[in-house]
């Protein structure tokens, strides 16, 4: 069974152990940064999300709100395991991300930026109901700005 537990005091230091490929640290940030992001994000309701399979933890997911325009929520990280890959881990927890957010009911919408290269990661996000949001970032023109409705009173 997949779910989202709090990242704490007692759980971290396994977060700190979760690893990707090679290939996937130039797509996410590796363990220690998502939970450094989290808390250089804390101003704008950063937080970080530990995703677990049946009690043991195998990925982390990091949530914080826009602190400009538009306003929303955007999920900046998002890792699993790489021997937790492949089995639908991804992509249970990702709904588990949205249904949270839906449940919390700040902002209508979640963004994510994926690089284009980043085949895998788009298939997830697409198959959650992500589509492109048409937005270039300047900063990151090699990737597609997702976004996905929480609600449907857009």
């Amino acid at each position: 069974m997949i779910c989202l537990t709090e990242i704490n005091q007692h759980n971290w230091p396994a977060a700190l152990k979760l690893r990707v490929t090679q290939e996937q640290l130039n797509y996410v940030a590796d363990p220690a940064g998502i939970l450094a992001r989290g808390y250089a994000y804390r101003d704008c309701h950063a937080r970080v999300w530990g995703i677990q399979q049946d009690g043991v933890l195998v990925g982390l997911a990091m949530v914080r709100e826009f602190d400009d325009e538009p306003l929303g929520y955007e999920l900046q990280q998002f890792l699993v395991d790489h021997r937790h890959q492949g089995q639908g881990v991804g992509t249970a927890a990702l709904e588990l991300v949205l249904d949270r957010l839906r449940a919390e009911g700040r902002w209508p919408t979640v963004e994510v930026c994926v690089k284009k290269t980043d085949a895998p990661a788009l298939r997830v996000y697409q198959k959650a109901g992500f589509v492109d949001s048409g937005y270039v970032d300047p900063e990151v023109p090699d990737a597609v700005n997702l976004v996905c409705k929480l609600t449907n009173e857009l």
